[in-house]
């Protein structure tokens, strides 16, 4: 069993208060993802879930027993920190075994559970290697199998994917993933990169300067974000925010649009504009529109065969059914919008 729950948890230092007030129930299996800015308490919240930073107040359950005052080693969790903090002296085997060494287990329930994390993270053929052998990816997957082979209640990763390149953390991602799918176990994990939270999440928690904006499952977040905040987070390229005079028209402070819900034409359309730069990836292009008279740049998902350059005209129309409504405070005013206001 893996379930935690915060009750009223909150962290100050001294005067500033990083988390004034969690209130969360994270599911037994569930892979939740904290996801925010930088500075947002993403990292102190899982910290405090770890046990390495103490409670201002506040109850944090395991399994519902009462572990705010436990150490980190009575929680039963185990956590794969931003660095590897692997033993560079030691094979592959030794540390991965390492906590369990540490614990007092026998050799051979050592060596049974380490050959068992090593075949889930296709580490087998590199356990008499030393760290500085292994790439990058290798070492996060070995830094894995030293929490694997502890079995805990749930899995804390703290932005584990940082100090990979790129193609690393694609595949890490998947890996990740798929590892959660076979151990079923509970994961938390921490992350600035909106793309990582939506692709491996069940479910994410977005805060903003230590408090949770909105709960959900990534589908949820990316149709119907509680408020501005969370619209612009989550997405990418970000939503388009629209104020001002053609707000009004749809009886907002502002308006949202996605880019991938906007029809660009060269010859009608809505808002006409200017291209500016144009990103050419292959299966998508991103426009960013100029001198439309609305904002000063409107981005746009366009089909990666659309053939614009800079300084074309074009026409933007975006899908009335897919715009968002945010009052003055920055709250979402309804659903996605389904006709513009005042519309038959």
């Amino acid at each position: 069993m893996g379930q935690i729950t915060l009750s009223q948890v909150r962290k100050s230092f001294g005067e500033v208060h990083v988390i004034p007030g969690v209130d969360l129930t994270i599911e037994d299996g569930e892979f939740v993802v904290f996801v925010g800015p930088s500075g947002c308490g993403k990292s102190t919240l899982l910290r405090l879930i770890a046990g390495l930073e103490d409670t201002t107040s506040g109850i944090i359950a395991i399994d519902g027993k009462d572990a705010t005052a436990l150490p980190p080693a009575k929680r039963g969790l185990a956590m794969v920190f931003q660095s590897y903090a692997l033993y560079p002296h030691m094979s592959v085997r030794k540390n991965i075994a390492f906590p369990l060494k540490m614990a007092g287990m026998s050799e051979s329930e050592q060596a049974t559970r380490v050959e068992r994390a090593a075949k889930v993270l296709n580490l087998t053929s590199y356990l008499d290697r030393r760290p500085g052998q292994l790439s990058g990816g290798q070492r996060q997957r070995v830094a894995i199998g030293r929490a694997i082979v502890r079995e805990p209640a749930a899995f804390l990763f703290d932005e584990p994917l940082s100090n990979l390149d790129a193609a690393l953390r694609v595949g890490m991602r998947q890996e990740i993933t798929e590892l959660h799918q076979s151990l079923k176990t509970t994961m938390v994990y921490v992350t600035h990169d909106q793309v990582e939270a939506m692709t491996m999440a069940d479910k994410i928690v977005v805060l903003n300067a230590g408090r949770i904006e909105q709960v959900g499952s990534p589908l949820e977040l990316y149709r119907a974000p509680v408020n501005q905040f969370v619209a612009g987070f989550i997405g990418s390229p970000k939503m388009n925010m629209i104020s001002g005079a053609e707000a009004a028209k749809y009886a907002a402070a502002t308006i949202g649009i996605r880019p991938e819900h906007i029809l660009v034409s060269k010859t009608e359309g809505t808002w006409k504009g200017t291209v500016g730069v144009s990103e050419h990836l292959g299966s998508d292009t991103f426009l960013h529109i100029h001198d439309t008279g609305i904002e000063d740049t409107i981005t746009v998902r366009a089909s990666g065969e659309m053939a614009v350059h800079s300084g074309d005209t074009v026409w933007l129309t975006p899908d009335l059914e897919k715009l968002h409504k945010f009052d003055v405070n920055g709250l979402r005013i309804a659903s996605p919008m389904l006709q513009k206001a005042g519309a038959s």
